[in-house]
């Protein structure tokens, strides 16, 4: 019997910042499934979607996003890949079709954040409210002119489409159930693999320099991002993981069961240790929030960008 993870190891499920260590832990995962899986298409999207991010992409420059940058993007594409591994062994198979797709969904449900050379202003995060759509017709262009099977581009869309924070996903028309299925699973893995991370907290200020610079939402400042995140998180379990995801996102505990001998969700409940951390944040005055966010240096480099006018 495996012995129980310890905080450390736990933590490192989201420590996804190496794409080379993020891509054979995904591997590794993905051969539990199929064991005779041909990575070729999710190899190349992967490789491309790494260039994209350091500016290495032809006619790309470099995506800029403080918060959707490579490490959220590696993070969400980690933790579909452990719940699609989660799904399979719940007894919904998934064939190697099915797992194409939602890795490349996972890979691309950001890229619509990049910026052409042409179009090099600001940091990309003007696009928040489009970013999807973009982002689409971007793997569409891309699926084609790198002779992807044309028959990627439709359920892609679909399994993209599932990250718009603004979609109604009940009324959407799925053309069949897999296909809604798939979108579950990439639509649960963008919400649960962001917020599981240890940095989340101190994240959510580069997500407010992003919304600022978007014009969007209704923060007067940092700080009040903070105190309704606890309610967004709330409000996004009830409405979407439980309600239009349909609780998909407990299949990851079958996948820890399997890869490391404890059925635990170690995702829900990084998620939880977060939120109880953010009570303890917004109980104390707003001058002392931030000094209570030490991890990763976010918030010098968050201060940092706000005085040199990142948000505009």
């Amino acid at each position: 019997m495996k012995k129980m993870p310890t905080s450390v190891e736990i933590n490192q499920l989201t420590s996804n910042t190496h794409p080379d260590e993020v891509w054979a832990k995904a591997v590794d995962i993905v051969r539990r499934i199929s064991p005779t899986y041909e990575f070729k298409f999710v190899r190349q999207v992967f490789v491309d979607v790494i260039m994209m991010f350091h500016g290495e992409f032809p006619g790309y420059s470099a995506i800029k996003t403080p918060y959707h940058n490579m490490h959220h993007t590696l993070d969400v594409f980690l933790c579909a890949v452990r719940l699609m591994h989660g799904v399979h062994l719940s007894g919904a198979k998934l064939g190697d079709d099915e797992l194409t797709l939602i890795m490349l969904a996972t890979l691309l449900h950001d890229i619509g954040y990049a910026q052409r050379e042409e179009e090099d202003f600001g940091t990309g995060a003007q696009y928040t409210l489009t970013h999807v759509d973009r982002g689409i017709v971007f793997m569409r262009q891309y699926l084609q002119e790198q002779e992807f099977p044309p028959s990627f581009a439709a359920p892609l869309a679909y399994l993209m489409g599932s990250t718009n924070p603004a979609q109604d996903f009940k009324n959407v028309q799925f053309p069949d159930t897999r296909t809604r299925m798939l979108s579950q699973i990439v639509g649960s893995a963008d919400i649960v693999g962001q917020m599981a991370d240890r940095t989340y907290l101190e994240k959510l200020l580069f997500l407010y320099l992003e919304f600022k610079e978007a014009h969007f939402g209704n923060y007067a400042n940092m700080h009040d991002l903070l105190r309704q995140t606890k309610t967004f998180y709330e409000n996004t379990r009830l409405n979407k993981l439980e309600g239009s995801f349909e609780g998909i996102y407990k299949k990851l505990a079958l996948h820890f069961a399997d890869y490391l001998g404890v059925e635990r969700n170690l995702y829900i409940e990084s998620i939880e240790k977060n939120i109880a951390y953010l009570e303890k944040v917004i109980s104390l005055n707003e001058s002392e929030y931030l000094s209570m966010l030490k991890r990763g240096g976010i918030i010098e480099q968050s201060q940092n960008l706000l005085s040199g006018g990142m948000a505009g």
